[in-house]
């Protein structure tokens, strides 16, 4: 019988010994598979910009957007009274802008490439999180935006699997899907006890690497042209990077002690040190479903801790080298009401959500803005000149979602065709590309 570790591990790696033969060669399971038709395909007019993708999203509807930067203009706007989160000043590719203390504190490397969206999400509802992440029905086929990502992102990176791996869903509703079918959820330590178990393949992965090489690598290179053989030889493995696998990575897994946002962080970088697959999905929390949240104690609280996994998160990537090649994505299925009386908790906000990135080819700043709607605020329509928010601009609010998506995929390198056949509302915002 199938063990849940085995389960597990093919979730991960694929089944047989395809992952572990690409996990242990460095050579992308469709070059096993199919050596001439991966060969013929194996050219990425993107490949200079792909980046791997660390995916935080929240069914919950955090409150990050009562504390970041195109909130403080409009004195109505209620943020928390802490003086963790006193309003503070500070800059971002050299304009000033005023964010609670917590975003004030990362470091200004970080904060130059940080990029705060304010978009409309058009839904109050926890589980129409699955909805928000395909655009709400603005993708092509209702592909999630992780998931377009990925299935860009793995030829140009040559990943061992396409589909984004979460390890960080707090409820069903945050469970990814890919090309229509529901993908499993791998909290870090079943990804810890899958990959360091003693009884793992994956912890001897040298005479696999020999032996793949050794059937293979002949096969590879004849007939290839100087381009495929370049392209061969960048995505080998050495022996030095397979014992680093063996090693150094296994052993920062073994350090993972709970699902908390800092372990997903930790599982999120292995991963992609691992070249696993091109988009982890993660939970940060950052204030959750707060109705009754009596002074913002659990916003405060969660929001610094949020920020300072962040902050943690790019220490870790500069460690491992990785600081231009992947970017940090945050998108919730709604924002919180901030207007007067949201002292003592915050209701769903169905026009106004904040998403982040922070990443080499995304423009530090503020995209869009506020407004009063309905009673609270919502999401200004943006020019797509400046990218300022400006009641009516030419992107309307409803299509700042679709807009965010796209400018996603274009700051990645995915041709322009691609994108419009892949998410049909929107347009790419140059003005947040680096």
């Amino acid at each position: 019988m199938l063990t849940r570790r085995d389960t597990l591990l093919s979730s991960l790696l694929g089944t047989g010994l395809l992952g572990l033969r690409a996990l242990a060669s460095g050579l992308p399971v469709s070059l096993l598979v199919n050596p001439r038709r991966a060969l013929a395909a194996a050219a990425c007019s993107g490949a200079g910009k792909a980046q791997y993708f660390i995916f935080n999203t929240s069914g919950a509807g955090d409150p990050i957007n009562a504390s970041v930067p195109g909130t403080y203009e409009d004195p109505n706007i209620v943020h928390s009274a802490d003086p963790a989160m006193a309003p503070t000043p500070l800059s971002i590719l050299g304009q000033p802008y005023t964010a609670a203390a917590p975003w004030a504190s990362l470091p200004q490397a970080v904060l130059d490439r940080t990029c705060f969206w304010h978009t409309m999400t058009n839904t109050p509802v926890h589980p129409k999180e699955p909805d928000v992440l395909k655009l709400m029905g603005a993708t092509t086929n209702g592909e999630m935006l992780p998931s377009l990502l990925a299935k860009q992102m793995a030829p140009c990176l040559g990943t061992i699997q396409a589909q984004p791996i979460t390890v960080g869903a707090t409820s069903p509703s945050e469970g990814l899907s890919f090309s229509g079918a529901a993908l499993p959820i791998i909290p870090a330590l079943a990804l810890k006890a899958t990959l360091t178990s003693p009884t793992s393949p994956i912890t001897d992965l040298q005479p696999l690497r020999d032996q793949t090489l050794g059937q293979l690598y002949d096969l590879y290179r004849n007939g290839a042209t100087p381009a495929q053989r370049n392209y061969i030889d960048a995505m080998v493995t050495s022996q030095a990077q397979v014992r680093h696998i063996n090693q150094t990575l296994l052993d920062a897994l073994t350090s993972i002690k709970d699902n908390t946002a800092a372990s997903q962080i930790l599982a999120a970088v292995t991963l992609l040190q691992m070249n696993v697959t091109p988009v982890v999905a993660v939970h940060i929390p950052f204030g959750g479903d707060n109705h009754r949240d009596v002074g913002l104690a659990a916003e405060t609280s969660q929001t610094v801790d949020g920020v300072a996994t962040i902050a943690s998160l790019m220490q870790q990537l500069a460690a491992a080298g990785l600081t231009d090649k992947v970017t940090f994505v945050s998108l919730n299925v709604f924002g919180r009401t901030i207007g007067p009386g949201n002292t003592d908790g915050r209701q769903h906000n169905p026009n106004h959500q904040v998403s982040i990135t922070i990443g080499k080819p995304y423009k530090g700043g503020v995209i869009g803005g506020v407004t009063p709607v309905q009673g609270d605020y919502g999401a200004l329509a943006i020019d797509s000149k400046s990218g300022a928010g400006k009641a009516g601009a030419d992107i309307d609010a409803g299509s700042t979602l679709g807009t965010f998506g796209k400018t996603l995929l274009a700051g990645a390198g995915v041709d322009s065709g691609v994108i419009d056949a892949n998410i049909q509302i929107g347009q790419v915002l140059a003005p947040a590309l680096a």
